[in-house]
């Protein structure tokens, strides 16, 4: 619990660290807080890490109160929640929502795909419909980012 406390204190200051990183061509890290039994979540970090991320697992039974802490909306949730560069990524997002947010680095908390879509990155199956991506506004309003 109290690395994912630390890890948690920490995500504030990587907004300010951050920014610039995807512009500049470097690849900043990854904390991905997922369930010790999910393994779509360690699929997708297996993704993230094909595409050039650096990923840190932290396996918790504390993922609602992550999930609180960076203000993810209950019908937004994914199974695992992600801090990069300053945001949270909820979910299968693929890298290039991810890369499209750390180059333009929006005035949002973050974003997320919902839910656990098939043929979505570390999902299995095959993508049936087009993948609605929503911004993870500060003051908790989602709308919708972009349709992958």
């Amino acid at each position: 619990m109290r690395h994912i406390l630390k890890a948690l204190m920490i995500a504030p200051a990587l907004a300010v660290a951050a920014p610039g990183l995807a512009a500049d061509g470097l690849t900043p890290s990854v904390t991905l807080f997922k369930n010790p039994q999910c393994g779509c979540c360690e699929q997708y970090a297996e993704y993230l890490q094909s595409n050039g991320y650096e990923v840190k697992v932290i396996p918790t039974h504390d993922l609602p109160l992550i999930k609180q802490r960076q203000t993810i909306p209950s019908e937004l949730q994914g199974c695992h929640t992600t801090l990069i560069g300053g945001y949270a990524v909820e979910g299968h997002v693929p890298v290039a929502s991810m890369e499209r947010l750390l180059t333009d680095r929006p005035d949002i908390h973050g974003i997320a795909l919902p839910g656990m879509p098939a043929g979505s990155p570390g999902m299995g199956g095959a993508k049936t419909e087009a993948f609605t991506i929503y911004a993870l506004t500060k003051k908790g309003r989602p709308s919708v980012s972009s349709v992958e």
